[in-house]
């Protein structure tokens, strides 16, 4: 099965509809000819969108998130290192 692009002009017309109107998501899904959880994300990222701040929040999770991923790469290169020292050292003590 393939997949759809849709334009960001139909996505926003989905999503002004879905909001204006009173009916499930999912029978305007099937009108629309879009899968319902389809039409469902692209909602959630319209009111994502719609707060700066949750904008700005999830940049600052990402960032923190590779951050630690970098201080775990650190942290393990650090150990390596120590060991290979230790062995070059003549120490067998591990």
């Amino acid at each position: 099965m393939g997949t759809y692009k849709y334009s960001a002009e139909f996505r926003a017309d989905a999503v002004a509809l879905a909001r204006s109107s009173g009916r499930p998501v999912s029978r305007i899904a099937a009108e629309l000819g879009v899968n319902h959880e389809t039409l469902r994300q692209w909602i959630k990222a319209a009111e994502k969108a719609a707060r700066p701040e949750a904008v700005a929040e999830s940049a600052k999770d990402a960032e923190i998130e590779a951050l630690r991923k970098q201080v775990r790469e650190l942290e393990m290169e650090r150990g390596i290192l120590r060991r290979a020292a230790k062995y070059f050292a003549g120490e067998t003590n591990w």
